[in-house]
């Protein structure tokens, strides 16, 4: 007996799987969390049975998108990490974690007060995030392009702040541009330590 055990999606499932995470991401993220599970799956063009069946609730579909958005962080990160050097993987990561951080307080204050415990359900993710930054900061520490005083706490609470200043800057990219700007100057070390 199979019981217990859960079989592969077909193709086709793992396909409309994807496309409902991808176009969920977007929707959350254009027009707020108040967007209906209908409006999705017809934006995706499938049946609202076939969300259903997929995400049987919207809280579900919330938190799956919260898991895929964390799984691509991590995968670009660690090409990122891999490909460039590591003063350019570091800051570059630093920006694709603030750019993929939009909307992320938002789906856990949604997710919170249905009663799910987001960081239980990002449990191994939060750590493979924070080994990634940890990688990072270390590799661009060693090539002189971080202050080395600077832990990943410290880290954490920078990016934390940043997309919190980018929400609040609204979509201004010239603004953006600015605060990373402002923020880099801050992580780069003094001239006395260079």
């Amino acid at each position: 007996m199979n019981e217990g055990r859960t079989r592969p999606l077909r193709a086709d499932a793992a396909r409309n799987r994807a496309r409902l995470l991808d176009v969920a991401a977007e929707v959350f993220t254009e027009r707020g969390l108040g967007v209906t599970t209908e409006e999705i799956a017809r934006a995706a063009g499938v049946g609202v049975g076939t969300l259903f069946r997929h995400f049987p609730t919207k809280e579900a579909l919330l938190q799956a998108v919260l898991v895929r958005r964390m799984e691509r962080l991590v995968a670009d990160g660690t090409e990122l990490a891999e490909r460039e050097q590591p003063a350019e993987a570091f800051f570059a990561a630093f920006r694709l974690v603030v750019d993929r951080s939009a909307g992320k307080e938002e789906f856990a204050r949604a997710l919170a007060s249905a009663g799910i415990d987001v960081h239980a359900g990002l449990g191994e993710l939060s750590g493979a995030v924070r080994e990634l930054l940890e990688r990072l900061l270390t590799g661009a520490q060693r090539a002189g392009a971080v202050r080395p005083e600077l832990g990943v706490p410290e880290l954490i609470a920078l990016l934390v702040g940043t997309n919190a200043s980018m929400e609040q800057l609204g979509p201004d990219p010239a603004a953006h541009e600015r605060i990373f700007q402002v923020v880099f100057a801050g992580l780069r070390p003094a001239p006395a330590d260079r």
